[in-house]
This record gives C-alpha cells, sequence and structure tokens, in this order.
C-alpha cells in the first residue's frame, strides 16, 4: 500500500487528529495544487485541480492545524462528486 493510500485510508476513518498538511500532501496525490490568493487572503485557501477543473476552497485552521470535523466531511463530498474516490 503506498504512502497516498494510506493517507486515503487514514483521512476516510475520520480521525480527530486529520491535519492540514496531511489533507495538502493527500490533494496533491490527487492531481489538486494549492492555490495563494495573495498576501491578504488570511486563512481562505483553494486547491485546485487542473485535470478536471475542480475547486475545493476552505479556512486553513489556525491557531492548530487539525481540521475540524465538518471540513473533512465537505471534503470526502468533494471528492465523491468528482469520483475521485469511490
Amino acid at each position: 500500500m503506498s504512502k497516498a493510500e494510506k493517507l486515503l485510508n487514514h483521512f476516510l476513518s475520520k480521525p480527530a487528529d486529520f491535519t492540514y498538511d496531511e489533507l495538502r500532501k493527500m490533494l496533491k496525490a490527487f492531481g489538486y495544487k494549492e492555490i495563494k490568493t495573495g498576501k491578504t487572503s488570511g486563512s481562505k485557501v483553494t486547491f485546485y485541480n487542473a485535470k478536471t477543473e475542480h475547486i475545493i476552497k476552505l479556512h486553513k485552521p489556525h491557531p492548530k492545524t487539525v481540521l475540524k470535523h465538518y471540513q473533512l466531511n465537505d471534503i470526502e463530498d468533494a471528492l465523491r462528486k468528482e469520483e475521485l474516490i469511490k
């Protein structure tokens, strides 16, 4: 099992400690790129997949780096709609 597959399985288990850095690595494996929207973007983050032209937007967690449960659900729903995960 590859690192990307392990990370996806970890994500799908909805852990209470899934970090933003883990999310970036997982989305990168799906072809997404983090887009910076300028100096004043604050905690808003956009991930863009050029192949599918799909966008995922979220607020970067702070001060801790752990994602909220609703964010994990929203991201999972988006990836399922794009048929990147089954």
